[in-house]
């Protein structure tokens, strides 16, 4: 049986049915709907050779080449989506709905699975990946200068059933210039946006949504602009920890990085730092001078901060003073002060 679904169906779907992407390695490996599997019909050269074909020959011949390529491959996709989907319930999807995925969901309908296709094919999907940007989210965003503990704030708020979208976590990256801590590896522009669509989705609009405060950049990816000028225009809760506590806590977290890495980096934003810090910095890294790195670097992104803090209007600012990177503490705190804001606008009701 196959049956035609649309975008809502289909995602819908995909929480409790596995889906397969049949497109190549390359376009899978780009972006794809996250959590799906990849069984490519053709490989990456063979997609080449059969476009050709199409362009240079005609649409019947680039199908009987098609079949040739694939002949003897269609028992193996049916033992690979057997391990996928043993129970045989399976979403199929190419990229625009069209003959490959049409052929798997055959070939697989034929084998006994119950098959539900794409209609429109992963193309449909980005359109909807992009209006989920253009969406009404209650935001929350938790600010503060570098050092502060954001991200383990952020994953203590989630502990106490807050809503988070962790955007550092969805880039693979920590924000700043040593941001990729020397291993992690980025998504795509493209599949950084599938992931954060797909969260989105997930959430609870009746509910506060927690954010963590960024430029537009997070490595090399970048939030999406709609969304970007939501996180900009709602409310910013500021926690306030002093600096040697901030110096502290990058010393415990950047001071055991590979110094190469390190002093890399730190040349990468030497026209901002200037000649002079940059060469102080480096001589601090070289010398396992690790805080004394830390607190020159520090002037430069606490400026950054500072900068980026005045593009926000300043009564929707909120500052909480924290003694420390105390991440259950200080989620503490930003629940209790959230809590005396929501008493007090009841009250004055």
């Amino acid at each position: 049986m196959i049956q035609k679904l649309d975008i809502a169906e289909f995602l819908k779907l995909a929480d409790t049915v596995p889906i397969i992407d049949v497109r190549t390695p390359l376009e899978f490996e780009h972006a794809s709907i996250p959590g799906a599997f990849n069984i490519p019909i053709f490989s990456n050269e063979e997609r080449v050779l059969v476009g050709t074909c199409y362009k240079q020959q005609s649409r019947e011949e680039a199908i009987l080449l098609g079949f040739d390529l694939t002949g003897p491959k269609w028992s193996t996709f049916i033992k690979e989506a057997l391990k996928i989907a043993p129970d045989k319930k399976i979403g199929v999807h190419c990229w625009r709905g069209g003959m490959r995925s049409g052929a798997m969901a055959w070939s697989l309908s034929l084998y006994g699975f119950e098959v539900y296709l794409l209609e429109g094919g992963y193309k449909r999907f980005r359109n909807w990946v992009l209006d989920q940007f253009k969406e009404e989210y209650p935001l929350l965003v938790l600010g503060g200068m570098t050092g502060s503990g954001k991200t383990n704030t952020l994953i203590e708020l989630k502990k106490l059933n807050q809503q988070v979208i962790d955007l550092e976590d969805i880039a693979q990256h920590q924000g700043s210039a040593y941001g990729s801590m020397g291993k992690l590896i980025q998504p795509s522009q493209e599949h950084f946006e599938n992931i954060l669509a797909s969260q989105l989705v997930k959430t609870d609009r009746t509910k506060a949504i927690w954010v963590e405060d960024e430029s537009l950049s997070i490595g090399k990816c970048f939030i999406p602009n709609p969304f970007f000028k939501q996180m900009r225009e709602t409310n910013l809760f500021k926690i306030e920890v002093p600096f040697q506590k901030r110096v502290d806590f990058l010393v415990e977290e950047y001071g055991k990085l590979n110094k190469e890495f390190l002093i890399e980096r730190t040349l990468k934003i030497g026209k901002r730092l200037g000649p002079l810090q940059t060469k102080e910095a480096i001589q601090s890294i070289e010398a396992d001078q690790m805080d004394v790195f830390i607190k020159m670097v520090l002037v430069y992104y606490d400026k950054t901060y500072s900068n980026g803090q005045e593009k926000r209007s300043p009564d929707k600012v909120y500052s909480l003073p924290c003694n420390s990177t105390d991440a259950i503490e200080n989620s503490r705190i930003l629940l209790n002060y959230i809590q005396s804001i929501e008493q007090g606008t009841r009250s004055k009701d």
